[in-house]
């Protein structure tokens, strides 16, 4: 298994994260975000959809209420909030396997809620430390995607943002 963890001390630092992983980003990708309320999950999708060259004028926000939306950029960005989520059948009427392995970049918020998909996705664990600090742990199963982890460590140290 590969990792990756580093700490980000504002929510601006947590955006830059998103969109360097977005730029290095190859779709299809299938991303699962985990932790709590209030974690940073939301603040990283908006840095990677500006990193997938989603516009910047386009306000990227939670699907708190509609589960999913979608974003256009280099390519698509499905951004699942399963966090109220009422059961499987909700996922399964918006065609959640279809994006899952879609031509896209596939991110779910409270990705806990829909187990059994960790293998194929890179998991992102995000814990708070304090008021403005956050830890962001990334795992994942192969080859590829530890390849992408490492670029993603390097250009985070080279660009002085850890």
């Amino acid at each position: 298994m590969e990792q990756f963890e580093t700490v980000t001390t504002s929510a601006e630092q947590t955006r830059k994260l998103g969109r360097l992983l977005g730029e290095l980003l190859a779709p299809p990708a299938l991303l699962f975000l985990t932790g709590d309320l209030g974690a940073g999950k939301t603040c990283f999708v908006q840095g990677l959809a500006r990193g997938l060259q989603v516009p910047e004028d386009e306000p990227v926000t939670s699907p708190t209420f509609t589960l999913m939306n979608q974003y256009r950029g280099r390519a698509p960005l499905y951004h699942f909030d399963l966090y109220r989520l009422g059961g499987l059948d909700d996922l399964l009427d918006l065609g959640f396997e279809e994006y899952l392995y879609g031509d896209g970049v596939t991110v779910v918020e409270w990705a806990e809620r829909a187990t059994g998909l960790e293998d194929d996705a890179l998991c992102l664990h995000f814990s708070q430390i304090d008021d403005a600090s956050r830890r962001v742990s990334f795992r994942c199963r192969d080859g590829l995607c530890g390849s992408l982890l490492s670029q993603l460590a390097d250009q985070w140290r080279e660009r002085g943002l850890e």
